[in-house]
């Protein structure tokens, strides 16, 4: 199956989405598909000035944090 979001391997394009009045976005349903995101989880927001907003789902935080841990 052809996935039509992936323009690089690895890298995707979703499309563009609205900003609503109380700041809220919806993310697109075959974003959230494919990251496994579902309704009640958890997202950290991270941001870089000159680069713009990332989305990371708590959960996969947690693991990269726990897996530094081990290794220190």
């Amino acid at each position: 199956m052809i996935n039509m979001t992936e323009l690089v391997k690895g890298k995707h394009f979703y499309g563009a989405v609205s900003v609503g009045e109380r700041g809220q976005v919806v993310i697109p349903k075959e974003a959230r598909e494919q990251f496994g995101i579902k309704k009640g989880d958890k997202l950290v927001v991270l941001g870089n000035t000159g680069r713009g907003i990332l989305l990371v789902k708590a959960s996969m935080l947690r693991k990269f944090a726990e897996g530094i841990l081990r290794n220190i």
